[in-house]
């Protein structure tokens, strides 16, 4: 390997190899690199001697444990090829590297065809958007066919498949290749070929897919692939501000700490400052030996020495880090040490490891005296051990593991910590809603700098993100949930940021004791192939593990059967299969993600987790009480609490509107009606539209009754003539049948038809604008009884009220009790096409409008709100013109800037006429 030399290089590009284990990914890198001129020796994996395989683990158990990264030329291209691992249990090692990559050569074995592992590679590869080039591999051995596979992967990857190594300039190639995109089509339609860069283009946009096929033991088809690889890639563009992606932490043999980077934009030089810290060295590896160099350009991979707070996914300069991995460990195992190891000692030890596989998840439970880590699976345990033995010379063991669980909360709540201990204090509010699965936990401040310093806010989101915070049900990591910081105090003398950690730890524990905790599993996502006649017993199988499965397909003599089912049932039923099988059915699987614990009961008497036990994290808060601190348990901390709540549950705030409403209507001026037993979202409606009734200033505390207010003269003569303010008896209410009139209306049935969710918004919107210019209270009722456990749900959109009926109620008996309710004191409309259900609310005193006659109300308010927009923007505010014709009205303008006279005889005569 030369120096590096920009100016003779035409192209650089980074390359991965993907595949399925022993698929034959190592085996083609021997050969691209044998054949580039890079190695002078083509080594075997069987023979131990494979040049990328650098660690004793590997060339003895056969496979590729760590990424590897090797350099080499072809023609004006340099390549940085980059070797993963093919074992499902290193994946995460895997996709670490799919971020830093140009393009992927995804290895696909020709005598077992596309495997389960290797559907997975190719959804990150999507998830990712790296450009594929397809190798298949083996097809030296008897059986294999040529056109069978290339169906096959035209089948699994889509219609992009294409042969590239035969045949690339032929009008059938161009022709095949051009249906993949409208432009490349329109080109090849008026030149009738393509050019190289259009194919680039198709190949970059994931368009299509250049298939290879050969052996790679035999160098059959290797020497094509690396010709297309030359030919067929583009390097990406580069800006000139530095950036730069982590993918690894490894060690050398000396125990050198190396940052594995990937340059991503300008270059990086020796000694130059990263986050503070000088990069000492930087090293080009190719296999185990590598070259020190001053300065690395875009493109390049490079090791970098002299960093020690780096981590696997850090962005460096203008890059961000990355999202969260696909792919995590399910399965949490204790290691246990021999007699008399140092525990603490050796936890330290293997916060090593931990850096170069974050996803191992090491936790020191402090009440067991334990180490726990989180792993893929049996064979990633055996390479741990040897890992462990190797470097630190102790032999440990592992457990036989548990499922990995997660929590999260059902609905939104507020958490409040509150640490005030002597001459410390802070108070923390957070609110915590619940987030669509998947999407972890997610972090906000919505309070004002006036109201809490920034530096403070900032401080409390760090510390709300800096660990993994445990829930309260089996004291598992919590994820889905978004936390807010919605209030917060500090003291200008005592307060110091240690502080704001503990009320931050505890508002979130806080949170999650006061919420409805759900207990969630993983589940995987499984592909299952049998023999038709054993699709009984599967399928029998699967709802046994609580699994769901989709319409079984029928592929010649075996079945294919799709669904989800929990890792906790599925750890052992490969080993199921194929015992019931006797081999001939296959199962894949991968992760799908979390969802909520089919046996939760059983895993809680289990785990038997007290989170008031679990001192590490306190659900209480510190007061300070007589110059000490105070612990207060988590369910009395809001009647000690400095702050008051910001979020309340919507129930508690109709409770309060209905206590305001009854004093309003107990000190008000306005007479006194009786309320039977309103529903408390009818009594939020009224008092949220009108607020509470007012009333004099000395008489709210004064007792009043029904005769008392009718025998005052004044309100009588006021009621008699019609004069004074509008009175409550007034008010103009419209209850309309929200599914009755979208069935009723064609625009809106046929909409319901696809989309029932879309209907409902768009009647929304349309009674919204319908309000603004009736100036009612227009109540939108739709049917939720049939939803098991639904409690039923009001809210205010724009300027109507929408409400979702309970369980076991009908949006008719809802607007009957209503109307019977309030129709004696107010006007009440009821607009529904129902023939029984408008006798009902005739009788109840209420007037009824059909949807028809509500469309045309509708209608003609749109028209009136048009007509007035478009007459305000003529006449600009004066009414002097309104009544004249244009012509006239020019005339008089004419007159006014002195162009004519204003009464000429013609507008006179005019007039006299008119």
């Amino acid at each position: 390997m030369g120096v590096y030399e920009p100016e003779k290089i035409k192209k650089h590009i980074c390359a991965g190899l993907l595949a399925h284990v022993d698929a034959g990914k190592t085996t083609l890198s021997e050969a691209l690199l044998y054949l580039a001129g890079s190695i002078r020796k083509l080594g075997r994996v069987d023979h131990r001697d494979a040049f990328l395989d650098t660690y004793a683990l590997e060339r003895a158990r056969g496979i590729t444990i760590f990424s590897k990264q090797a350099i080499m030329r072809w023609e004006n291209m340099e390549m940085t090829l980059l070797d993963t691992p093919g074992h499902v249990d290193f994946s995460a090692e895997m996709e670490r590297t799919l971020r830093v990559l140009d393009y992927a050569v995804l290895i696909i074995s020709g005598a077992d065809g596309v495997q389960g592992h290797t559907e997975t590679l190719w959804k990150l590869l999507e998830q990712y958007h790296i450009p594929v080039f397809l190798f298949v591999n083996k097809m030296d051995q008897p059986g294999t066919d040529r056109e069978e596979r290339l169906t096959e992967l035209r089948s699994c990857f889509g219609d992009g498949c294409f042969p590239f190594d035969r045949d690339t300039g032929s009008e059938e190639f161009y022709e095949e290749i051009s249906v993949t995109d409208e432009a490349a089509l329109e080109y090849y339609l008026e030149n009738g070929m393509l050019p190289d860069r259009e194919i680039c283009r198709l190949i970059r946009e994931r368009k299509v897919f250049p298939c290879y096929f050969g052996s790679a033991l035999k160098l059959e088809g290797v020497e094509e692939l690396l010709k297309g690889l030359g030919r067929w890639t583009k390097e990406p563009v580069y800006p000139a501000e530095f950036g730069a992606k982590v993918f690894k932490i490894a060690r050398d043999a000396q125990g050198a700490r190396l940052t594995y980077m990937k340059i991503t934009g300008g270059s990086l030089r020796v000694k130059t400052l990263l986050n503070g810290e000088k990069a000492d060295q930087l090293r080009l590896y190719s296999g185990a030996k590598f070259e020190m160099t001053e300065e690395v350009f875009p493109g390049m991979v490079a090791a970098v020495v002299g960093l020690s707070e780096t981590y696997p996914g850090q962005g460096l300069g203008m890059e961000a880090d990355a999202p969260s991995p696909v792919l995590e460990p399910v399965l949490n195992y204790r290691i246990c040490l021999p007699e008399g190891t140092d525990v603490h000692q050796m936890f330290l030890k293997l916060r090593q490891l931990e850096e170069e596989e974050p996803l191992l998840h090491l936790v020191w439970e402090e009440r067991l005296g334990e180490i726990h880590a989180q792993v893929m699976g049996e064979i990633q345990i055996e390479i741990l051990k040897s890992l462990i033995e190797e470097r630190y010379g102790t032999k440990v063991s592992f457990d036989s593991g548990n499922i990995v669980y997660k929590e999260t909360i059902r609905g939104p709540v507020e958490g409040v910590g509150h640490y005030e201990p002597l001459r410390h204090y802070a108070e923390v509010h957070l609110l915590m809603e619940p987030l669509p699965a998947g999407s972890g936990l997610v972090f906000a401040s919505e309070v004002s700098e006036d109201v809490l310093d920034l530096n403070w806010q900032r401080l409390i989101l760090t510390h709300m993100a800096e660990k993994a915070h445990r829930g309260v049900l089996t004291g598992s990591e919590i994820t889905d949930i978004r936390m807010t910081l919605v209030a917060g105090r500090a003291h200008l003398k005592h307060t110091e940021g240690g502080d704001f950690r503990q009320a931050t730890y505890r508002a979130i524990r806080q949170g999650l004791r006061k919420a409805e905790s759900i207990l969630l599993e993983p589940v995987y996502a499984f592909r299952l192939r049998i023999p038709s006649e054993l699709t009984g017993r599967a399928l029998s199988d699967i709802q046994k593990m609580s699994g769901h499965f989709e319409n079984p397909m029928i592929d010649e003599d075996m079945t294919v059967i799709e669904g989800s089912a929990p890792v906790a049932c599925m750890r052992s039923y490969a080993a199921e299969l194929a015992a019931y099988s006797r081999g001939r059915g296959r199962l894949f699987c991968s992760l799908k993600g979390y969802e909520p614990c089919h046996n939760e009961t059983e895993v809680l008497a289990e785990r038997g987790y007290d989170p008031d036990q679990d001192v590490d994290n306190p659900s209480g808060s510190v007061f300070c009480e007589h110059g000490a601190g105070l612990f207060v348990p988590w369910n009395e901390v809001e009647e000690h609490m400095h702050l008051p709540l910001s979020w309340r549950p919507q129930r508690e705030e109709a409770e309060e509107d209905l206590q305001v409403i009854q004093r309003g209507c107990a000190a008000s001026e306005e007479p006194e009606y009786t309320h039977g037993p309103l529903d408390q979202e009818l009594e939020a409606i009224f008092t949220r539209t009108y607020g509470p009734i007012k009333h004099r200033v000395g008489d709210a505390l004064k007792p009043r009754n029904a005769a008392s207010v009718q025998a005052s003269p004044e309100r009588e003569r006021r009621e008699q003539n019609g004069k004074g303010r509008k009175t409550e008896r007034e008010r103009e209410y419209l209850l309309v049948d929200g599914y009755n009139i979208i069935f009723s209306w064609e625009e809106l049935k046929d909409l319901a038809k696809d989309n029932l969710a879309g209907a409902r918004g768009m009647l929304m919107d349309i009674l919204s604008n319908y309000q603004g210019y009736k100036k009612n209270t227009l109540i939108l009722v739709f049917d939720a009884y049939k939803v098991e456990g639904g409690q039923g749900q009001v809210f205010k959109y724009h300027n109507i009220h929408v409400v979702f009926t309970k369980e076991a109620e009908t949006a008719d008996q809802y607007i009957e009790k209503t109307v019977h309710e309030i129709g004696r004191n107010h006007s009440v409309t009821v607009a529904t096409s129902d023939a029984l259900e408008q006798v009902i609310i005739l009788g109840q005193g209420a007037r009824r409008m059909s949807a028809r006659m509500l469309k045309e109300e509708v209608e003609e308010a749109a028209k009136e709100l048009r007509s007035s927009h478009l007459n305000r923007g003529k006449s600009g505010g004066s009414y002097f013109f309104d009544g004249l014709s244009e012509e006239d009205a020019r005339a008089v303008e004419d007159a006014r800037l002195g162009r004519r006279e204003l009464f000429s005889d013609e507008i006179v005569e005019k007039g006299e006429k008119e």
